[in-house]
């Protein structure tokens, strides 16, 4: 007789686990586990179920994963960084004796075709409105289990609030709370079952064409992708600059970045594992590090799963967008179309040099993140506008675009996690900054010159 799925929860956190339909345990080929956000082998608490689920069940596990030509605002400098990391996740799971099957399509498309022949379908957890609409469409077009595994964050966003919190202060001590229960070190299941089909390829990496993909902008190789080279920046990281982090990390002179954020975009590292690294570590940097790796981040991913409207405007604050409405026939000195900023021809080179480290390097330094949101709002004609030209140019250049701490960050330039200050031209109530508040804190001139030859 068939029986709703239940759990053993030995080795995954129950709360890390959420079943996405009410549908029963097939008696068919194999299990499935559905590798989109997490694309990586080590610290994936999803594919760790599945193997349990293997096992138990003593039915073959089959990791798939959709490469879809169509993720929004995706080109081929995205699309180049995730490949060189799916490339590292097939080795890896052969090693294992595990069958990885990448398909060219739509992800919903084609694990709604193979979970025709599966028991379970397991899943890993992605916050983007199209993440969840391919969850949800799948869950109601298939007849086996879908469970959802959670392991993109250390703490469970429903966890650690029920809502969408107003601040970092907010959160940070609801995270605190949970924190002991979910910053715990994995274990490792080996998995005991064999592939049983022959020729089950469906793509190989090498068959793979590129021109498929959009080339409007070119790829970078200052990054590569992939959980080898996450790991080796994140021990760079740890050996030479987190204890000087908390007073260099805001000068874009000086190299002490962890440059994790491309990496934790694609799910080729995984954030537990980041914070344990850092811990074992025992560094006078490090709660600096874990407020931006564990409580920033996750408001993020608080502020994506909450609020509908966080890619738009309408995502703001309220008392934001009263201020900037009261203000928006402000005399602006300077006018720019989404073509000039794009190509950085404004009168300003320190934005000029923050826009083009963007779209010769796919990253951004923080800091000057946040200016070139702040002068992007200065600069146009209506701060609905400019958050469109802010998303988009977010997006399209950068390496973590697309990611809830982009949608975030942006968001934060237009007063999200923040509060009110003295009201003044164009901004309102929003926070402003200056050229001037840059030249107090590091040599600005030398950015630019690096940025701007």
């Amino acid at each position: 007789m068939l029986k709703l799925l239940t759990f053993s929860e030995k080795m995954i956190d129950k709360d890390r686990i959420k079943k996405l339909n009410n549908k029963y345990f097939q008696k068919n080929k194999y299990i499935i586990y559905w590798m989109q956000q997490s694309q990586r082998t080590n610290y994936n608490h999803a594919l760790e179920y599945a193997i349990e689920k293997s096992n138990k069940y003593k039915k073959p596990l089959i990791v798939y994963f959709g490469l879809t030509n169509n993720f929004p605002d995706a080109n081929i400098r995205h699309y180049k960084f995730m490949l060189e990391g799916l490339k590292e996740v097939k080795d890896s799971l052969e090693k294992k004796g595990i069958k990885f099957l990448l398909m060219h399509t739509s992800p919903e498309k084609g694990v709604i075709e193979l979970s025709k022949n599966a028991c379970i379908l397991v899943v890993d957890r992605g916050y983007l409105k199209i993440q969840r609409n391919w969850r949800k469409k799948v869950s109601e077009k298939i007849y086996c289990p879908l469970i959802q595994v959670e392991s993109d964050v250390v703490v469970p966003i429903e966890i650690t609030s029920n809502k969408e919190e107003y601040s970092a202060y907010t959160i940070r001590k609801k995270i605190y709370k949970k924190l002991d229960e979910f910053l715990k070190p994995m274990k490792h299941k080996k998995y005991k079952q064999n592939f049983f089909e022959k020729n089950f390829d469906k793509i190989n990496f090498n068959e793979i064409s590129y021109k498929d993909f959009d080339h409007s902008i070119k790829p970078i190789n200052r990054f590569i992708g992939g959980t080898k080279q996450a790991l080796k920046h994140i021990n760079i990281f740890l050996n030479k600059k987190i204890d000087s982090y908390p007073e260099k990390r805001n000068n874009p002179n000086l190299d002490f970045l962890s440059n994790m954020s491309p990496y934790l975009h694609f799910g080729q590292i995984s954030p537990l594992k980041i914070a344990l690294l850092v811990l074992e570590n025992k560094s006078p940097g490090n709660e600096s590090y874990l407020e931006e790796l564990i409580i920033r981040r996750e408001l993020s991913m608080n502020y994506v799963y909450y609020n509908k409207n966080y890619d738009e405007y309408e995502g703001i604050p309220e008392w934001a967008k009263k201020s900037l409405k009261k203000h928006e026939k402000d005399k602006r000195k300077y006018n720019y179309s989404f073509e000039q900023f794009e190509l950085a021809e404004t009168h300003d080179p320190y934005w000029n040099a923050t826009q083009r480290e963007m779209v010769k390097t796919g990253k951004m330094h923080g800091y000057m993140r946040m200016y070139w949101g702040k002068k992007i709002t200065e600069w146009t004609k209506k701060p609905k506008d400019a958050f469109k030209i802010a998303i988009s140019l977010n997006n399209k250049y950068e390496l973590d675009g697309r990611d809830p701490n982009g949608f975030t960050g942006i968001a934060w330039c237009f007063g999200k996690h923040d509060r009110p200050w003295t009201e003044r031209s164009i901004f309102g109530n929003i926070r402003y900054m200056s050229d001037s508040g840059l030249k107090r804190k590091f040599d600005i001139e030398k950015y630019a010159k690096k940025y701007n030859l």
